[in-house]
């Protein structure tokens, strides 16, 4: 969760629909029909949200989704528009693969996966959605593996390297 910045401050949030559902719930009269919507909003920026709404009518629940999901955005650390290292996200039966590309390579992702980089603002990445084909429980994988990601420095200092000899082994491979 976000808790030093509030949605506000984030300034434009843009929003994805992921699907819409017509759900029924049998009452002795017959069946009372609603909708439900799952929807991701994100900056572009390294923040990203989900949330599900259900509703009488179609755009209530895409708003209450939309509010759900401006209420659980999480930071999530970009370098040179991909992430910072390969990271496995798990929800139940669903698991993401989601391996950093070299620019140019694109979003090479399917459905709901696409969607949730697209919002965080992920131009360079190779994901493979494996298991559970529920989009909600890809989409929980996914924030699961983003909200893992640790940013380069810390991973600089987990392999060892101090930031000067990281340094000098890009310039050395450039």
């Amino acid at each position: 969760m976000l808790s030093e910045e509030e949605p506000e401050s984030l300034g434009l949030l843009k929003d994805k629909v992921i699907f819409i559902n017509r759900v029924a719930k049998v009452v002795k009269g017959g069946r009372r029909f609603s909708f439900s919507a799952l929807v991701v909003v994100g900056d572009e920026d390294g923040h990203v949200g989900f949330g599900k709404g259900k509703a009488k009518e179609v755009p209530e629940a895409i708003r209450k989704a939309v509010e759900q999901a401006r209420r659980a955005l999480v930071k999530v650390p970009i370098k040179d528009g991909t992430i910072t290292h390969r990271i496995n996200g798990i929800y139940g039966a669903g698991k993401v693969v989601m391996l950093p590309a070299k620019a140019g390579t694109g979003l090479i992702a399917g459905g709901p996966v696409r969607a949730v980089m697209e919002v965080v603002g992920i131009k360079n990445i190779v994901a493979k959605s494996i298991g559970s084909r529920n989009s909600f429980n890809t989409i929980r994988a996914v924030i699961d593996g983003l909200t893992k990601l640790k940013d380069d420095q810390s991973v600089a200092r987990r392999v060892g390297r101090v930031e000067a000899e990281k340094k000098v082994l890009e310039n050395e491979q450039n």
